[in-house]
């Protein structure tokens, strides 16, 4: 995910997409010493957690890409292009070093708790209609499931260095985390909707009670 000149918005729509190319070659030799630009909060390494947060974010965004390249359903490809510019707006937070958030705030569009609410309905849209196996699933129904899972694989990732970002100061808004977790469970959802029936059970059943409650395996 490139940290080139901040596109502003004045939308509350999220941004089409964070950053511009405004250089004639995106080659600068800049990070040939293994530091990369922050998009603000200056420059750290690259395996500073902040780039391996929001560069987990852009592998997952390019495996979305190639999700909405493989279905022929306009309606699905449309939803997946919404989650990649969802995710760049994500992906600007990350890459917003401490003490920087005003910037941020004053040029693009932020997480809000509405984008991770509004996940959580569609989820539960999706969990009436579409029928789920009683085990573990198996990614590979079909091309476009298998794609829509491994950016959901993605997305746990980035939710990972994300709770490492946040544990050492470096995520000031909480609907980061709660986006990226209910995000990664819609994509669960869509992969099975895109398998049309097709999904591959495990073999494994998921414990359905402990100490009461139910277990998914998942949370």
């Amino acid at each position: 995910m490139a940290t080139t000149t901040p596109h502003r918005s004045s939308s509350k729509r999220p941004c089409t997409a964070p950053y511009k190319t405004s250089v004639s070659s995106i080659t600068t030799g800049h990070g040939d010493g293994g530091e990369t630009g922050l998009l603000y909060g200056g420059r750290v390494a690259k395996d500073d957690l902040h780039t391996e947060a929001y560069g987990s974010l852009d592998e997952a965004i390019s495996a979305l890409g190639l999700a909405r390249s493989l279905t022929d359903s306009p309606e699905r490809a449309a939803r997946i292009l919404e989650l990649q510019r969802e995710l760049f707006v994500v992906g600007a937070e990350l890459a917003t070093g401490p003490g920087h958030r005003a910037d941020l705030e004053s040029h693009f569009n932020v997480v809000t708790a509405a984008m991770a609410d509004a996940l959580e309905n569609e989820i539960h849209d999706l969990e009436a209609r579409v029928p789920l196996p009683g085990g573990f699933v198996i990614p590979g129904g079909t091309p476009v499931g298998a794609a829509i899972d491994l950016a959901r694989t993605l997305v746990r990732r980035a939710e990972r260095r994300t709770v490492s970002l946040q544990r050492a100061g470096g995520v000031e808004n909480p609907e980061v985390l709660r986006y990226l977790n209910r995000c990664s469970d819609l994509l669960f959802m869509l992969a099975r909707e895109a398998e049309q029936g097709a999904t591959v059970a495990s073999g494994g059943q998921r414990r359905r009670e402990v100490d009461g409650k139910t277990s998914s395996g998942n949370d």
